[in-house]
């Protein structure tokens, strides 16, 4: 099989295709063939070494993907030709991905593979980071910055179905023409964030703020922030990390929350399990449909990443083997 191969963290465009062996299940795994695979940040991160966590070189990078199982082991509870979906923290850049059962779950025969990698990583980052770290109430207000991208998108989707006003937030006018065919109520640039966040709401500020970007964006976000706020931290797509002035959580009477997806999925399996199970029954209803913007080759990985790090991405993005 080919799979994309980081020999050693450097830059993204240093990636390379390599003829692998077939992986073999043992009985609690599968093999799942891939139709889609989801391309996300972090694996940009991952690669130039610069996440969170740092896995032993050479690996495959990729998180998620969904396909059709062609081998499975004997414990697995799953059998030879049926579609699911998977999440991984690396591994999943490759035609075939061997996966441990309990990170597999089963999608719809017809289901869209490439919108449902999109319900993996970033729709269980956004609905994760709303549910459970920001207690999104009906009739709150939730200001997602970043709004045109995969996460923020699924945010401003995900907030309308929780019951809030949303205010989406991006760079451009043709960003915020496709957050407002999302759902957005209201859509933001970054000029005079501060002041334009305080006016859309009144001059109370965001009952929670879902940030993607960091840097300025945060430090705007921080000083328009209603009483009992939430202001949750995601990422830092600027690639600037913000320091916090606490006395502002202090004075202001907010919260600063992080929100790491993977290791929750991890830690908190069976709240993981209810939370997809909530996140596929709005997909089915159509209460949240994913915006695939983009599909590459498998071969043409770096060149996804890097569609994405240059900040063009409107949506998602996916490998097709």
């Amino acid at each position: 099989m080919r799979a994309i191969v980081c020999k050693e963290f450097g830059p993204i465009n240093d990636l390379e295709v390599q003829e692998m062996e077939d992986p073999q299940p043992n009985a609690n795994e599968v093999v799942i063939d891939a139709e889609a695979i989801g391309v996300n940040f972090p694996d940009g991160l991952l690669v130039q070494g610069l996440y969170q966590v740092k896995p032993p070189t050479p690996f495959v990078p990729g998180m998620e993907l969904a396909g059709t199982i062609s081998d499975a082991g004997e414990k697995s509870g799953f059998n030879v030709g049926d579609r699911v979906a998977s999440v991984c923290m690396i591994g999943a850049f490759a035609e075939k991905v061997k996966v441990h059962k309990s990170m597999v779950m089963p999608i719809p025969q017809d289901a869209d593979a490439s919108e449902i990698t999109a319900l993996m990583c970033g729709y269980g980052t956004a609905h994760h980071a709303l549910k459970q770290r920001g207690v999104l109430k009906p009739g709150e207000t939730l200001a997602v910055t970043g709004a045109s991208g995969l996460t923020g998108l699924a945010a401003v989707q995900i907030g309308k179905a929780m019951g809030a006003k949303v205010i989406a937030i991006a760079s451009s006018d043709e960003k915020r023409k496709i957050c407002e065919k999302n759902g957005a109520d209201i859509t933001l640039g970054y000029d005079n964030l501060k002041d334009d966040l305080k006016a859309a709401t009144d001059g109370k500020g965001a009952d929670v703020v879902f940030d993607v970007v960091g840097g300025d964006v945060f430090h705007a976000c921080s000083r328009a922030i209603n009483w009992n706020g939430r202001l949750l931290v995601i990422g830092f797509a600027d690639g600037d990390i913000p320091k916090f002035p606490v006395n502002l959580a202090l004075v202001k009477g907010y919260s600063v929350v992080g929100v790491f997806w993977g290791t929750f999925t991890k830690k908190e399996p069976e709240v993981y399990a209810e939370n997809m199970k909530e996140l596929f029954g709005w997909y089915t209803s159509g209460a949240i449909k994913p915006l695939v913007e983009k599909k590459f080759k498998l071969e043409e990985a770096a060149e996804a990443l890097n569609h994405i790090h240059d900040r063009k991405a409107r949506g998602k993005v996916v490998l097709v083997p």
